[in-house]
């Protein structure tokens, strides 16, 4: 198993998670001129995003994208790119800048071409990928019942942003891909709640979509918990 961090309650966990995100940012800053950052969307990150916020280091040089998004309008209760507005881009991180998964198209197939261009463009490795995960073992969209979820996972695949259709839950998705998640200094798995560390410990044995990220050996993973 991957290496935990556990913590008395989220508002520890935030806080310290906070802390160590902007020392990789700014590590980063000093050794390569930039930083990179790629966050997940839902519940659980807003505590971190608006502790990140507060950050001090120097955020102009920081571009901010998603692991995934909801292929909705920017001002959709479910759009995650609103969440990061929100929460994350004030106080010292509204000098970050933001690279979005969703595009002004139609459909996420009509607006491919223009998201992978964005994410290409990113400074790599990532400094920090942050990852949360579904209570079906998902992770970024990288849903069980997805027609596509082999070619998501696919170490080979030679696109960072594909496109699916999660059946279970509502909206298209846009999401980068297994390769993608990978390209990053390190990876921070940050779920809460004793069922959430279940389904984390139970993932191999279930074949459940965030089990790649685990038994792979080429980026260092950390799970980020409280209960």
């Amino acid at each position: 198993m991957s290496d935990w961090k556990s913590f008395p309650g989220s508002t520890e966990l935030d806080s310290e998670l906070s802390r160590h995100i902007a020392g990789q940012l700014a590590r980063d800053i000093e050794q390569r001129g930039s930083a990179s950052l790629a966050v997940s969307g839902g519940s659980t990150p807003k505590g971190l995003f608006r502790c990140l916020s507060h950050c001090e280091l120097d955020w102009s040089k920081v571009s901010i994208t998603l692991v995934d998004e909801r292929w909705v309008d920017r001002d959709s209760p479910d759009s995650n790119e609103q969440l990061v507005r929100d929460a994350l881009m004030q106080n010292h991180a509204a000098k970050a800048q933001f690279i979005a998964l969703k595009t002004s198209h139609d459909t996420g197939e009509e607006g491919l071409v223009e998201a992978r261009q964005r994410i290409a463009a990113m400074g790599k490795p990532f400094s920090t990928v942050v990852l949360g995960m579904g209570g079906d073992g998902h992770t970024a969209s990288w849903f069980p019942q997805a027609q596509n979820l082999q070619e998501l996972l696919d170490p080979a695949a030679g696109d960072e942003v594909a496109v699916t259709d999660p059946v279970t839950a509502p909206h298209q998705r846009i999401t980068l891909t297994f390769p993608a998640v990978l390209d990053s200094r390190e990876i921070i798995v940050h779920i809460v709640g004793e069922g959430k560390r279940a389904v984390l410990e139970s993932a191999r044995e279930n074949g459940f979509p965030i089990a790649a990220v685990l038994e792979q050996d080429t980026t260092p993973v950390t799970v980020w918990w409280a209960p």
